[in-house]
């Protein structure tokens, strides 16, 4: 009964300096409702947006890049965020036709430059592709992603002398870019130079934050060199058993028909943007 006692007598307590405070004459509780702030948060939305997108919850980041779009016409930022978000989704006519929207819009972002490159390069639009990061790369010689999109087309059109040039000179500016290195150890095996292509691959796949791609390009290089249990090794890392024997046998597909090849002399280095011989040949 004393406990229950006291409990009102605080709760009084408590009530009466809420009165007191509320500054009503008659004693009364002054309740009003809280006032709820209505402002803008498309900053906030778009922070949340970028972050699910590089979690790969495209579906959250598609939510909040529209939402925004909508409420902000001319936001490049979520008109190129639903670009990628259409690209990560596999939907490239409609990742193809934002970044085009985004490149009209601000004809100096090298991000829409760079989706559009991206998309021609996965629809194997390889000219197109080439002359995108070509552009890029003339505005930006120092654009990483530039010079590895460019090598990969160069290298899907057998152009692999060219391809090495740029990850060369890509590597002279920026000697730790993992995927610049990762690409140049594989052309330069399908350039039928396996042996220093797994030399340059070695150098990063024995990293502790190596990606997946350098041990896949590693096994696919000692497979070409015929070390099939060395190649064994490796894929072993990332893939179940069945999945190896399939490589495996790939690999030896390919060694017969690189067998046949003559690794050809390697040219004096290129720009990154120097013009060369374009192949029609889609892959």
């Amino acid at each position: 009964m004393k406990t229950a006692r006291a409990k009102t007598i605080a709760l009084a307590g408590v009530l009466s300096i809420l009165v007191g405070s509320s500054g009503c004459a008659d004693g009364r509780l002054d309740v009003r409702p809280v006032q709820t702030s209505h402002g803008d948060n498309s900053e906030s939305d778009l922070k949340i947006a970028d972050s699910a997108l590089s979690g790969e919850n495209t579906d959250l980041a598609g939510t909040l890049y529209e939402r925004v779009l909508t409420a902000h016409p001319d936001s490049i930022r979520a008109r190129l965020g639903l670009a990628d978000v259409a690209y990560q989704s596999g939907d490239l006519n409609r990742a193809q036709v934002l970044y085009s929207q985004a490149a009209s819009q601000a004809p100096n972002q090298p991000g829409a430059q760079l989706g559009l490159a991206r998309v021609a390069l996965r629809q194997r639009r390889l000219d197109d592709a080439a002359m995108l990061y070509r552009a890029l790369l003339a505005a930006q010689p120092d654009n990483v992603l530039a010079a590895e999109g460019l090598g990969t087309v160069l290298d899907l059109q057998q152009h692999h002398e060219q391809a090495q040039a740029v990850y060369r000179r890509a590597l002279q500016a920026h000697p730790d870019a993992q995927g610049i290195r990762i690409d140049l150890g594989l052309s330069l095996v399908l350039s039928n130079r396996a042996r220093e292509g797994v030399n340059t691959l070695l150098d990063v796949a024995g990293l502790s934050d190596a990606p997946w791609q350098a041990r896949q390009n590693l096994a696919f290089g000692y497979g070409v060199l015929g070390k099939p249990d060395s190649a064994r090794k490796v894929l072993q890392f990332d893939l179940p058993p069945s999945a190896v024997d399939d490589n495996l046998r790939v690999y030896q597909t390919v060694r017969a028909k690189l067998a046949v090849r003559t690794p050809s002399a390697v040219p004096p280095p290129r720009a990154a943007n120097e013009e060369g011989p374009t192949s029609t040949r889609k892959q």
